[in-house]
């Protein structure tokens, strides 16, 4: 799969909810677990696969030998607390970095593979991930959370990969 860049319409998108996790679904994770291995990511929306469907996948346990990948379908953010600011990237903006504030701590709903319901309260970078791909799935993008004065400071940039993205 390739992952699409800054200026592809898709990611502003709102992705659609899943109704039934079928073996297309399940493919579908399993490809998108490879495409983040292969960038060496912590998490990727399938928006940012060119895919309009509510599933992410989040590996925050990249380098932990023990980290165990998370695949989240249709999820939500049903409660958070905190504020703390810490550096993002993103595998659509590639080299572009920035102080994000979010919340701490969240509590997400969503479906497993298996179609179960589940809820999980992640707080560090686990919670700063699955924040961050639930905001793709919402079309929203972690430079819609930088400060103006950032954001001002990256345009070039950003202008730049959205000319490059358009060109292809």
């Amino acid at each position: 799969m390739k992952i699409v860049k800054y200026g592809t319409p898709i990611l502003r998108k709102k992705a659609v909810k899943i109704i039934k996790i079928d073996e297309r679904i399940l493919k579908l994770a399993e490809s998108m677990i490879s495409t983040l291995n292969a960038a060496k990511g912590v998490g990727l929306a399938a928006n940012q696969v060119g895919i309009q469907e509510r599933i992410c996948v989040i590996d925050a346990g990249r380098g932990d030998k023990k980290g165990e990948v998370l695949c989240l379908i249709n999820p939500e953010i049903t409660a958070s607390e905190g504020s703390i600011k810490f550096e993002e990237g993103c595998l659509s903006f590639p080299e572009i970095f920035a102080e994000i504030e979010r919340p701490s701590k969240v509590i997400v709903s969503y479906k497993d593979l298996k179609g179960k319901d589940k809820e999980i309260t992640a707080e560090g970078i686990l919670a700063r991930v699955m924040q961050h791909e639930i905001d793709h799935l919402n079309g929203v993008l972690f430079v819609d959370h930088m400060s103006k004065i950032k954001y001002i400071l990256l345009s070039k940039r950003l202008k730049a990969l959205e000319k490059e993205t358009k060109g292809k």
